[in-house]
């Protein structure tokens, strides 16, 4: 994921398809490798990624994140690592596989610095990417059950994208005559997102230039792909060319013209596809976070829809056969304060939030207000919604601006307006909270003047 989301417009994939259905590919003799256009474990059962991403090299403290992720359901983990171009090296890569081995989820590790290569004047080739890998041989090597290995994160921009073709060809061959027997992963151009098509049209030399038929591609859907009919055509592209596909990111329809994230979860569990979301915490844009402040206890909007909602991790992921036995450890119910990153992914309250409980009924809930970011004219807020003591089925938080602010654009409830004052009730998929249970919506507002932060209340049922 590139830190600004890229203003890209929704560009119409055609659905131009190969006349040919590949019989299925020859596969590793051991470890995650391709059978047909599924990732199989050695013993041939079927594994489906059902994960999300953790910006593990900016936050190399969070390490409680892992089990985390595993408590709420996730059978796998993209950790973003560093190169040494522009972020790392990561040295500590025996840990994060020791870690993911431990809370029984597969490993896949990615090398963040390629991103954007050509568009981007500081970015890492993938051949650099390569060379960081082979650096990390011993620790890696034997571990072809559990790890995957993705070559380089968004490796070209949308500067001369074909260059991806030969770059990601030679970095397999590159891989291969060095020994790597794991499962690869390569990311698409264009910052992942393929508008262009490149990576769908070419994936057979790719496939081809790996000796052991055992490459993974790899879509980044973002605001390429706002449209059911863009995201399903890619899926059948892939389909028809009978070649192993995942959702290695993806991120939510927070505002109009946004990713359709309903439509890739639906189709995702429909065609037996892995998806992995972005991210788990520590954004440079929190709106793609799926804990606050890597607190499992305090999941967003986006963290409740991706491990709670319909098709989400906790309803569909299946834990790798291979964990059968192992004792998963506990997950924390805080985290520790996370360390200054390499690039400041991070964006602290402005504002202090308010509380303000409301009863009825015997079902409560409380809501919490919290300005986190603010800029002249304009601001995003976050509310929590928090279930008292018995569970609910639905909410809504009420408050009454003070200093003439206006709600302009509002994500994960629905709001309606009367003067100064907002009311946000659930929408379908964050109304039912058992108790003590949380979630989270957020919004965009105007300010003139004062932005002091209102007390709202929340009535439940």
């Amino acid at each position: 994921m590139k830190k600004a989301l890229l203003a890209l417009s929704a560009a119409a994939l055609t659905a131009a398809a190969s006349l040919f259905v590949f019989a299925p590919p020859a596969y590793a003799a051991t470890g995650l490798h391709i059978s047909g256009r599924n990732v199989v474990e050695a013993n041939g059962q079927n594994f489906i990624m059902r994960g999300v991403n953790h910006p593990h090299v900016w936050y190399t403290s969070q390490t409680s994140s892992f089990a985390n992720i595993k408590a709420l359901g996730a059978n796998t983990i993209r950790v973003v690592l560093g190169s040494g171009k522009r972020w790392g090296p990561s040295s500590d890569v025996a840990n994060v596989v020791n870690l993911c081995k431990q809370n029984k989820m597969i490993c896949v590790l990615e090398v963040h610095d390629t991103t954007g290569y050509g568009e981007d004047g500081a970015a890492a080739t993938l051949d650099e990417a390569v060379n960081y890998w082979i650096t990390q041989k011993s620790v890696l090597a034997g571990q072809e059950n559990y790890v995957i290995i993705n070559i380089g994160n968004e490796p070209i921009g949308n500067t001369n994208p074909s260059q991806w073709i030969d770059a990601t060809a030679n970095a397999v061959k590159k891989m291969r005559s060095n020994g790597f027997e794991h499962m690869l992963m390569v990311d698409a151009p264009n910052w992942g997102q393929d508008w262009q098509n490149i990576m769908r049209d070419n994936a057979q030399t790719i496939w081809n230039a790996d000796t052991l038929k055992n490459t993974l591609f790899s879509i980044h859907m973002y605001s390429v792909y706002n449209q059911a009919s863009t995201i399903t055509s890619y899926f059948d592209a892939f389909q028809t060319k009978g070649l192993p596909l995942v959702i290695g990111e993806f991120g939510w329809q927070f505002s109009s013209g946004e990713v359709d994230h309903e439509t890739i979860l639906a189709q995702a569990q429909a065609r037996g596809l892995g998806y992995l979301g972005w991210s788990w915490s520590g954004n440079t844009d929190p709106i793609l976070d799926m804990a606050t402040s890597f607190n499992p206890a305090q999941l967003t909007t986006w963290g409740q829809r991706i491990f709670n909602g319909t098709n989400g991790i906790k309803a569909t992921a299946k834990e790798a056969s291979i964990f059968s036995g192992v004792t998963s450890p506990s997950a924390s119910t805080s985290a520790s304060a996370s360390p200054s990153p390499s690039t400041s992914p991070s964006t602290s309250p402005t504002t202090s939030p308010t509380t303000s409980p409301t009863s009825g009924g015997g079902k409560t809930c409380t809501a919490t207000y919290t300005i986190v970011n603010s800029w002249p004219g304009g601001f995003q807020a976050d509310v929590k919604v928090t279930a008292g003591s018995a569970a609910i089925s639905g909410w809504a938080v009420s408050w009454t601006f003070a200093n003439g602010q206006t709600v302009t654009q509002m994500w994960g409830a629905t709001p309606t307006t009367s003067g100064a004052s907002v009311t946000a009730r659930n929408v379908s998929y964050n109304g039912s909270l058992a108790a003590a249970g949380t979630t989270s919506f957020g919004f965009l507002g105007s300010w003139n003047g004062t932005n002091t932060a209102p007390t709202p209340s929340c009535s439940a049922s």
